[in-house]
Formats: structure tokens, sequence, C-alpha cells
């Protein structure tokens, strides 16, 4: 019997703006809310950035973090809580004298990155491999910084999500799995579409899930046209599935969505018109190993 398949929903990311889709949460309110409204559509896992409330930029404020956990947590609504650590990662060079760093430069030390983590306790956590150009800055994760990461994350008893954006990232995470670093099971996010990473491609997941280590599970998503496409194209190939308002505003072509729900009922009515299920919030854990947390 085929296993479920796990939805994922990622309701804000770092890069989206109401410029793009008026829709999208921004305040701690809003973005519990569109987390609460997912999971009822069928989603079993949030993954969590915050915003600014006032300007809508992507913060690291733990106040925000506690607030929109907070709101999940005190809710009727069961879900796994994927609290983000990429923000801290970006390097930008001040055109001219590129040794120093521009304002919107946000590199931090790893325990910056991970301190909402360890006070609030997730049940997963994002944990980026990758080095590259990325958004108009140089993305930096390198492996002194992700080994602490990772150990204050598994201090914290909580999962890392391997966010990988190209095959060396991959291997990146095999290396730190045999020193011991990372620790089986891992799970494994394969972020297809984002310039200078892999394509949206079928040949390209296809080679990227051929390099995962034996037992891990993984799950792959597409950026921005490329959302629902590659939806399919995971659940076909035997991944998790990820879908949200980070990756794409638009419900189909020409037509933006009006929340996350609307984009998490599209993608459980594909995966089940090819023939899967979409896992609970139980099944979810189960197939994760992961222990719900006490209340």
């Amino acid at each position: 019997m085929m296993k479920p398949t796990i939805l994922s929903c990622a309701v804000t990311g770092s890069f989206t703006t109401r410029e793009h889709n008026s829709n999208l949460p921004v305040t701690p309110e809003e973005i519990a809310n569109d987390c609460i409204a997912a999971v009822k559509q069928g989603a079993a896992i949030c993954h969590i950035h915050v915003r600014d409330p006032e300007s809508g930029r992507p913060s690291m404020v733990l106040e925000y973090y506690r607030e929109v956990v907070k709101r999940i947590r005190q809710s009727d609504t069961d879900m796994i809580i994927n609290l983000t650590t990429g923000p801290g990662g970006r390097y930008v060079p001040t055109e001219g004298d590129p040794a120093k760093a521009a304002e919107a430069t946000t590199l931090a030390p790893p325990e910056v990155r991970t301190e909402h983590v360890v006070e609030l306790k997730p049940e997963i956590c994002s944990l980026d491999l990758n080095t590259m150009w990325f958004g108009g800055g140089a993305v930096i994760n390198y492996p002194a910084s992700i080994r602490v990461m990772a150990e204050r994350i598994y201090s914290a008893g909580v999962k890392p999500e391997l966010e990988v954006f190209d095959t060396g990232d991959i291997r990146m995470g095999r290396d730190l799995m045999k020193e011991g670093t990372l620790k089986m099971p891992l799970l494994f996010q394969l972020v297809m579409g984002v310039n200078y990473g892999m394509d949206s491609t079928t040949e390209a997941l296809v080679q990227a899930r051929s390099m995962l280590p034996d037992g891990a599970e993984w799950a792959a998503f597409g950026a921005s046209r490329h959302a629902f496409p590659m939806l399919a194209q995971a659940f076909l190939l035997g991944g998790h599935c990820r879908i949200g308002m980070e990756d794409t505003v638009y419900l189909e072509k020409g037509v933006k969505t009006p929340g996350n729900a609307a984009l998490v009922e599209k993608s459980v009515q594909i995966i089940r018109s090819l023939g899967g299920q979409v896992a609970s919030v139980t099944e979810a854990r189960e197939i994760l190993g992961l222990k719900k947390p006490s209340s």
C-alpha cells in the first residue's frame, strides 16, 4: 500500500510581498490564521517565516515568532510547526568595495539564527545547506555555522529539515551525516527552480533524489510557475510535497490565490487525482518519527 503523502504549506517566506499578492499574510495573527486554514484544507506541516507587521519586510524578531506559535498552539487545530532558520545568512557586497557589507547584509551568528527554535521548540525547523547567489545577495551557509546550528537544533529536541538548492548541497549533507553532525533518518527538502540552483525539471529532480542517503525522507517544491507541476512530479517520484505563498502567489495562470488555503486545497486535489492520499497530521508524525508535543 502506498504511504500517504505529507503536504507542507510555506505560508509567507521572505521574498513574496503584498505587491505580488495583496492576500499575503504579514502580521503574526494573519500568519497563524493562514497556517490554521491551510491545515484545515489538508496540510500537515506549516513552514513559517515572520515579517515586520508595519513594513512587511522579513524579520528575525523573536517576539513575532512567539506570537505566531502561541496563537497556533492555543487554537484547536493540530499541526506540525516548521520554523525557518534561513534568515541571517545573506551577504550583500558594497558596490566598489565588495569586502564591505552593504546595509542589506543579514549575516548573523548561528546562535542568533536558532534562538527562536531553542526557545519555542517546534517539531521541525529548516536548516539550509546552500551557498549561492540568491535574491540580490550571496547566501552563505558554511560548515562550521551549520554544525553549531545543528547541535542547537538537536539539543532542543527539534528535527532539522535540510533545504538543498543544488546537488552539491546534498553532498554536504551526506558528509555532515558521515561525521555525525546530522543524524539519520534525515529529512530533505529539494528546492527546484531558484535561479542558479536546480532546474524545475524531471531530470534534475530524479538526479537529486538518486543522491539522497538510503532511508531519508524527502519532499520537493518548485518556485513560481513551476509550483504545481513540481508538486505533481514530486508525488509521482515517491516524495512528499510543498505549496504555499512563499512558493507561488497564483492559483492558476493569471489568477492570484485568495490565500494559502486555496493553494493547499488544489494541491490535495492534484495528489488525489493521481491516486495518492494526503497524510493526516498524526500520519505525518509517524512517517517522520516525531512525537506530538505536550500541551
